[in-house]
């Protein structure tokens, strides 16, 4: 594996870490900034909530919602060289909360127990066929007041999100990434 670089905690328990990514063609970690907005909107302290990242990549998100004291985070990759990494980054930190789960996203959201997660982080790649499908089996997992952070190549209308039974709660564009933070319409 040749190195890729490094994401960095932006806040919690581990701020300032720097964890290794692999160097995998089209691996984007979510950008800092972006992190840095998601977690302003969510708020600082995330001390209880269950979380997943099903499309895990380097595993910042997760990481950073662990740092910020979620009580369990699991991070599923089909990827085994991003699968090792963030286990390594994981042992380094004593982030025994957080645990790698290998295998496709789809699957992963489709194994969740019905509304046991505060948070659903949804960052396939870009060019994934499945968006919908990862919106209709988040909605289902996903406890009362919970959140979906949805990030995409371009911005999904409030209109088709409401279609999906979503609301949009935040929206951002910083470069090529539009983030939304979402909530279940109903």
């Amino acid at each position: 594996m040749k190195p890729g670089g490094e994401v960095r905690i932006i806040g919690g328990l581990w701020k300032r870490s720097k964890l290794p990514v692999a160097n995998l063609p089209g691996l984007r970690p979510t950008p800092d900034r972006v992190r840095e907005t998601l977690f302003n909107w969510l708020g600082q302290d995330l001390s209880g909530w269950q979380c997943i990242d099903p499309f895990a990549g380097t595993g910042a998100l997760g990481f950073e919602a662990a740092s910020r004291g979620a009580a369990s985070v699991v991070l599923g990759e089909n990827n085994s060289t991003c699968i090792e990494v963030m286990q390594k980054n994981a042992q380094r930190l004593k982030a025994t909360h957080i645990r790698m789960q290998r295998g496709d996203g789809l699957s992963l959201l489709r194994q969740q127990a019905a509304h046991s997660l505060d948070l659903v982080f949804l960052d396939p790649p870009y060019d994934f066929p499945g968006y919908e499908a990862c919106l209709q089996l988040s909605l289902a997992c996903l406890k009362p007041g919970g959140f979906a952070y949805l990030e995409a190549a371009q911005a999904w209308p409030a209109e088709t999100l409401l279609a999906a039974g979503w609301r949009l709660h935040k929206h951002l564009k910083a470069g090529a990434v539009h983030a939304h933070l979402l909530q279940p319409a109903a």
